[in-house]
């Protein structure tokens, strides 16, 4: 079984497959936006279309646009060199890596035409169980193995600090693109935007960042540390120990913690201040409710344990993960606000 997870592993992280996901994704984003927007507009009443068409196409458009740009710019904030994965130097480095171990070694026709393959071709899962098999046991096949494909590198305590901040800024820049977007298209199809409408926004923003990205980081980060201090170098330890911190300080923490800060932070701003009665009467999830796509939208914190085990073929999914939260943001999704409405048209009924 490990060794099946391992090899798994191994697969995903060839570096020639990472660098072709990630020329991929911005494509695959595009494409995604377009189709979601094009059903979007499609379902709207006739009436709603072109303002349908103006606030999605907005929001969407400045959510991709943002995340895709957000690693870039996050490297460059906290001071750590982008990974740009060319394609045609990863075709260059495995080419001298097999000729370089085949001038040394003697192999069999089938492992030589799978490292033939590995020069400028991704291997498939039953090649690199075939490399592990057959070469993958003597000492010299074994660290062919790990150049090939590098082992992952787990992150260390001096850091920790500077990978939370990096992951906690691919997640913060499409949420504050999707707001501004969400103005931008309310702005365009109304000719202005309502308080209420701006306030939504800003405090879907917040949900979306506390509760589904930053707090998780958090968590993560701060038992990776606690981990590391206590010397535990296991991967699987050390993900499990991240999985408990996100689970802490995210998932079971941050919807509170962003509701909170929501009722008695961003209301007042943009509402008004409430008699005390009543905001005990509303409640702390009154406005925004955890719900199933909120613990789907925790995927990007299974991509944050990924990446700080160390684990390279997770990172190019991030804009897309960020990204869904980005468009939440932009159209200020309030789910409490959906059911109030609701009760009241039942009562005028």
């Amino acid at each position: 079984m490990i060794s099946a997870i391992k090899t798994a592993g191994q697969f995903l992280d060839q570096p020639l497959l990472v660098a072709k996901f990630k020329k991929a994704v911005p494509g695959i984003m595009v494409a995604g936006a377009a189709a979601f927007d094009a059903d979007k507009i499609h379902k709207a009443p006739k009436e709603n279309k072109k303002k349908t068409a103006i606030n999605t196409t907005a929001v969407l458009t400045a959510t991709v646009a943002s995340a895709l740009a957000a690693p870039k710019m996050a490297a460059k904030v906290v001071g750590k060199e982008y990974d740009k994965y060319c394609i045609k130097d990863i075709k260059a480095n495995n080419k001298k890596i097999v000729d370089n171990f085949l001038s040394n070694e003697k192999v069999s026709d089938g492992v030589n035409n799978i490292l033939q393959k590995a020069k400028d071709k991704v291997l498939n899962y039953k090649e690199i169980k075939t490399l592990r098999n057959e070469i993958g046991q003597t000492d010299s096949g074994d660290k062919f193995i790990k150049k090939l494909i590098p082992e992952p590198e787990n992150v260390t305590a001096h850091d920790i600090r500077k990978e939370i901040g990096r992951l906690s800024l691919i997640g913060l820049i499409p949420v504050a693109g999707g707001v501004a977007g969400g103005i931008a298209g309310e702005k365009m199809s109304e000719g202005k935007i309502t308080k209420k409408k701006l306030g939504d926004k800003v405090k879907e923003g917040t949900y979306q960042y506390l509760a589904n990205i930053f707090l998780c980081n958090i968590g993560a980060g701060l038992a990776l540390a606690g981990l590391e201090k206590a010397n535990i170098k296991s991967k699987s330890a050390r993900a499990l120990g991240m999985v408990g911190g996100i689970v802490a300080t995210g998932i079971v923490g941050g919807s509170a913690i962003a509701n909170f800060i929501g009722k008695h932070l961003i209301n007042p701003i943009f509402d008004g201040k409430k008699p005390k009665e009543e905001k005990k009467k509303e409640g702390l999830n009154s406005e925004r409710k955890p719900e199933i796509i909120d613990i789907c939208l925790h995927t990007d914190d299974i991509a944050t344990v990924a990446v700080m085990s160390g684990l390279k073929w997770i990172e190019p999914a991030l804009p897309i993960l960020y990204g869904i939260s980005g468009y939440r943001a932009g159209i200020g999704y309030r789910n409490g606000n959906k059911n109030k409405a609701d009760k009241t048209d039942k009562t005028k009924k």
